[in-house]
């Protein structure tokens, strides 16, 4: 086989593994509790890993926010704080909880206003570049 098809070989092989991954990742619950004003936003959602590899979620973005970090709230002798989460590794067949007292995204510096019950789009980024978009519902904090 010729150096041009082993090259084209390998970057349809590398194309359908990353659609495999793409597929095998699906998220539920996805939402963002909305503070008044230009306060920092929380996002909330279950991400699913069905497939037969580990992946590592590292980020994600919205063109409805200027910033969107991952955090993790903690508990410090008695002291309510967060910390930034660079990266989280997700097992095969397992799922990981963005949930009120735990991992969140802070979404910061809205681009317009947000409605209660908007659709608001975010990606999430994961380490080998795959990229999953999703649809976070806008609710108040007294729905969480």
């Amino acid at each position: 086989m010729g150096l041009k098809r082993r090259v084209i070989y390998g970057l349809l092989l590398c194309m359908f593994a990353a659609t495999a991954v793409a597929d095998a990742l699906s998220v539920t619950d996805a939402r963002l509790r909305l503070l008044p004003g230009d306060l920092p936003v929380a996002g909330y959602f279950r991400l699913i890993n069905e497939g037969d590899d580990s992946v590592v979620l590292s980020g994600a973005e919205s063109s409805a926010f200027e910033h969107v970090t991952m955090h993790q709230s903690t508990q410090v002798d008695g002291m309510a704080g967060m910390e930034p989460v660079p990266e989280l590794e997700l097992a095969p067949d397992g799922a990981i909880e963005f949930l009120p007292g735990g991992y969140h995204l802070m979404l910061m510096k809205r681009r317009s206003p947000i409605e209660f019950g908007a659709e608001v789009p975010v990606t999430l980024i994961f380490a080998d570049g795959q990229r999953l978009s999703v649809q976070f519902q806008a609710v108040s904090p007294a729905a969480m």
